[in-house]
């Protein structure tokens, strides 16, 4: 008999997860970001800016998302596979907001001025290894350019070792009104084995702080796959988290790529747990947090029944960024910073990955992009089919077809008998004229979804990829 753990409306046998523990995108865009091309580049940013820029004098302003990406990190952590820099010498701080304040303007120029913005995320690296005064400055900069809605979701990455209840309060003072924290694991081989110690006590003090501060939600960040992990020891790391309350939890998987990541290569390999005790760590997980009464959102997201993302799950209004699942509605997301991704219209970009190609491009006063992609017709009728699937677990033909003037039985025929076994385990419903993800399919959206990548299609090396379990 087949092991399974227990949730409301599903049930997930671990023959399932096994199947299923490949690698796969995130779709936090589509294509995904291994699909930019160099070809394309600031001009054709600009060129972007500028017909956001004159559709909004003729058809109103739609808000803006904005992310802030800070590299800096005083200590590495082995696992991390973000784009940071690790040094001690604070006073880079100062010139790296320098150029921000460069890129912003170059916006403004750009945009104009008083651009509504309905979210805006600091992220990194550590955002707190600012000072107070350099985050007041930054916060100071981007309001020159931007117009917060009344409403806006503001957040900010925390790395707990950086901070303190004075420093949650001049964060809430300056227009933070979310927090969230890097946790990953709470047991202390395995914070040693990852190079970040931090106690639950420290933790626990600071999320106390934060709803005593107003914060508008909590969010905390757990990893499992790391090494010296066990089913046991995350089972205990699950069920501190679900006492501590987050509003939302992230759960990664860890994706040991030590030779794209060079901080991995510090992990003994030999310590990561194998398979089997990480799917079982994934259905301790799932079952741990749904029991202490979270509703599974999608993916690697958690959210306490009462809150907006949960809501936003059940009325179907879900949507997706390059932050993951989202109340906010669909919007063009301006990136700020070395590495960052943004999204304007129909394309994607990114800014250059190292400091000095960062630093130069933006004191000659051009954007510093230095990869992107123009969306083909191909492209936006794929999001669109990935991102229904991904958010509202639903995908209706009609709308699709209305929108792209398509027939989807014919377009996508290929890819619809591509979804026979899916629906045979259970995972999807197909219907005259829609797909429907089952509450069982949910789990494994990241699949379903990546039926209908074309790129997928063409190039089968996942590696590259974080797992899908």
């Amino acid at each position: 008999m087949s092991q399974a753990i227990h949730a409301p409306d599903t049930l997930l046998p671990v023959e399932l997860l096994q199947r299923f523990d490949v690698p796969g995108p995130r779709y936090t865009s589509y294509p995904t970001a291994d699909r930019f091309v160099e070809a394309f580049n600031g001009e054709d940013y600009r060129r972007a800016l500028q017909q956001r820029a004159e559709g909004a004098q003729v058809g109103g302003k739609k808000p803006l998302s904005v992310y802030v990406h800070i590299p800096f990190c005083e200590s590495v952590c082995y696992y991390c596979a973000c784009n940071k820099i690790i040094t001690k010498h604070h006073e880079r701080g100062a010139e790296y907001l320098d150029v921000l304040e460069a890129e912003i303007a170059l916006h403004r120029q750009v945009l104009g001025e008083s651009v509504n913005v309905s979210q805006m995320h600091f992220g990194g690296g550590s955002p707190t290894f600012l000072s107070d005064a350099e985050l007041a400055r930054l916060m100071a900069a981007l309001q020159r350019c931007f117009k917060l809605a009344s409403d806006a979701e503001v957040s900010i990455e925390v790395d707990p070792r950086t901070a303190d209840r004075g420093r949650l309060a001049h964060l809430r003072a300056i227009g933070f009104n979310r927090i969230s924290f890097g946790v990953q694991d709470f047991d202390p081989d395995v914070q040693k084995a990852v190079h970040r110690v931090q106690s639950l006590e420290m933790v626990t003090e600071l999320m106390r702080a934060a709803r005593e501060l107003g914060f508008e939600s909590i969010n905390a960040d757990l990893i499992y796959g790391l090494p010296k992990q066990t089913p046991e020891s995350f089972a205990r790391t699950i069920r501190q988290m679900s006492e501590l309350r987050p509003d939302r939890i992230a759960l990664y998987s860890y994706a040991h790529l030590p030779a794209r990541f060079k901080p991995q290569r510090r992990i003994d390999a030999s310590q990561l747990p194998p398979a089997q005790h990480r799917i079982d760590m994934l259905s301790s997980a799932i079952a741990g947090f749904m029991g202490h009464g979270y509703s599974y959102i999608g993916m690697d997201h958690f959210a306490l029944h009462d809150d907006a993302l949960a809501q936003a799950k059940r009325q179907g209004r879900l949507h997706r960024n390059f932050q993951g699942y989202s109340t906010q509605p669909d919007c063009d997301l301006v990136a700020l910073g070395v590495s960052s991704i943004g999204r304007m219209g129909a394309t994607y970009s990114q800014n250059a990955k190292t400091i000095p190609e960062y630093y130069d491009a933006i004191r000659q006063g051009q954007f510093a992009i230095q990869r992107g992609l123009a969306l083909t017709r191909d492209d936006l009728l794929r999001r669109a089919v990935i991102m229904a699937l991904m958010c509202q677990g639903r995908l209706e033909f009609e709308s699709v077809e209305l929108a792209h003037l398509v027939k989807v039985p014919e377009y996508f025929r290929q890819e619809l008998e591509s979804l026979r076994p899916y629906e045979e385990m259970g995972l999807v419903t197909m219907e005259p004229g829609a797909i429907q993800i089952t509450a069982r399919g949910w789990f494994f959206v990241r699949a379903i979804a990546m039926s209908f990548d074309k790129y997928l299609q063409a190039d089968r090396t996942r590696e590259r990829f974080s797992r899908i379990i």
